[in-house]
């Protein structure tokens, strides 16, 4: 196999270990825009999905409770009292799923939803897996993942001079969601 290959004038090199390729594009190789895509396909759709149900319990939207039937079904929960969790879930689930969504400030939205999300999981777990706390699950799983892999370079937070992303970010946003998290299920 040859060393590189030219493809519109460019020089391609290519291993033969595991035959990826590589491109000088300004700025960028295939395979980082690939990833670049998939965070952006991630942080969208996720964050819209958050966000979806953060508006649900703030203002009944796609056929949501709204505020006052989900406070009360906060309260019948144990939180107390149930109409401010309630406001504080969907004020989290809307406002951390919008910053996902535009990829600002990424790890303090993670962090966000994640506590959110762990409520969510704990609210729901006596249901079991399939009928309880799967869907609140995958959240934290997608959350988790933005929270360490960051938004990428489709989003408010590249290049900026707060842009915070990598281990110790993403490491710092899940402690300080589960910190979060915990404080609100002792305070309920």
């Amino acid at each position: 196999m040859p060393d590189s290959t030219t493809l519109t004038g460019r020089a391609i090199p290519m291993t033969t270990a595991t035959r990826s390729t590589t491109t000088t594009v300004p700025g960028t190789t295939i395979s980082t825009l690939g990833s670049d895509i998939g965070l952006l396909v991630l942080r969208v759709g996720f964050g819209l999905l958050l966000a979806v149900h953060g508006t649900q319990k703030l203002f009944g939207w796609f056929h949501g409770y709204g505020l006052t039937a989900t406070g009360h079904a906060f309260a019948h929960m144990g939180y107390t009292p149930g109409p401010f969790f309630a406001a504080l879930a969907g004020l989290c689930e809307a406002g951390g799923g919008v910053l996902l969504a535009l990829g600002l400030l990424t790890p303090l939205a993670a962090a966000i939803a994640l506590g959110t999300m762990i409520n969510a999981v704990h609210q729901t777990w006596p249901e079991g897996f399939m009928k309880g706390y799967e869907l609140p699950l995958v959240y934290c799983v997608a959350i988790i993942a933005l929270a360490f892999a960051g938004p990428g370079r489709f989003s408010l937070d590249h290049n900026r001079p707060w842009q915070r992303q990598g281990a110790i970010w993403g490491l710092g946003a899940v402690v300080l969601a589960v910190v979060a998290g915990l404080i609100t299920l002792a305070v309920k």
